[in-house]
């Protein structure tokens, strides 16, 4: 069997596409023209004998027999990328484009603080980012999407190493003169406003607060809308230290307080285990630990 027409490169448009479920996105995200893009999957299409892809007005979805050849197409692309990595082990440490990922409730607060000490450490670095959710992030990074991943400490995965970075502290959020029915003061079911299903600080905020899942409980899509919730009288919150920080308080609106010692999230750096670039990944964790000042409760007005 020839492989002639086989390209690791119509591998990647294929992972892209499935990635995206989006031709126009995928193609950006490669670098190439839509046009270009459909047709060399066109072509793959032609060559594997089946088509991976269902294409609808404004989605696509795959195919039964799409979902086979992906998972075969991310191992391949996954071990030429390792091949590559080996081959350059000698290069300038992680040169060239890195991708790394970070869950929306962390990266607009940490990666500020980080890029910069990177580039430092690393200047033939170029970091290409992106934000999705824990679960995304651990399988872009497994299927060799992602060179590594900022995220908060989950399950154990043997095809996943986590390295420790910090402890973020949650403070409580809360109108002024707010004050919770429960002794210890943290936010009671029926009070406690949450991010939409899917966030690790959902869950970790529910854990937090002894709540078990609340059933058609109100929920926010992201940290701001969670913060003007708060600011509306809607109940309290939990607030990761570092969106605290960058988020600040609402003057008369919303105000944060100090939660107990312990009471947070463990933020690790995920890489796959399988990389033979393990100690430049372990500094890269060293330098962002040292980017990483003491975090405190913002003032409150």
């Amino acid at each position: 069997m020839s492989l002639a027409g086989l390209s690791l490169r119509d591998l990647e448009y294929l992972l892209a596409v499935a990635d995206h479920r989006h031709f126009g996105r995928a193609a950006e995200s490669c670098g190439v023209s839509q046009p270009a893009l459909s047709a060399q999957i066109r072509k793959l299409e032609g060559l594997l004998g089946l088509s991976v892809f269902e294409r609808l007005p404004g989605r696509v979805l795959v195919t039964a027999r799409g979902e086979v050849v992906l998972a075969r197409a991310a191992v391949v692309v996954r071990e030429a990328r390792a091949l590559l990595l080996a081959a350059r082990a000698e290069e300038a440490p992680l040169a060239g484009p890195f991708r790394l990922g970070a869950i929306p409730t962390l990266g607009p607060y940490l990666l500020p603080r980080v890029l910069r000490p990177l580039r430092e450490a690393f200047p033939a670095t170029r970091p290409v980012l992106s934000e999705v959710r824990t679960a995304e992030l651990r399988e872009s990074l497994k299927a060799g999407l992602l060179d590594a991943a900022l995220c908060c400490a989950g399950p154990p995965d043997p095809a996943l190493r986590a390295l420790p970075l910090f402890l973020e502290p949650f403070l409580l959020m809360q109108p002024p003169g707010w004050a919770s029915g429960a002794p210890s003061g943290m936010p009671e079911e029926g009070e406690l406003l949450l991010l939409e299903e899917g966030h690790c600080l959902r869950d970790q905020a529910l854990a937090a607060c002894g709540i078990g899942t609340p059933p058609g409980a109100r929920h926010a899509t992201g940290l701001e809308m969670l913060r003007h919730m708060v600011a509306a009288g809607e109940g309290a919150s939990l607030m990761p230290a570092m969106a605290a920080a960058a988020l600040g308080p609402m003057e008369g609106l919303v105000e944060y307080a100090p939660l107990p010692a312990g009471v947070g999230r463990e933020v690790v750096l995920l890489v796959r285990a399988s990389d033979p670039r393990t100690e430049v990944l372990d500094e890269l964790a060293g330098v962002i630990r040292g980017a990483v000042p003491l975090m405190e409760a913002p003032a409150t007005p």
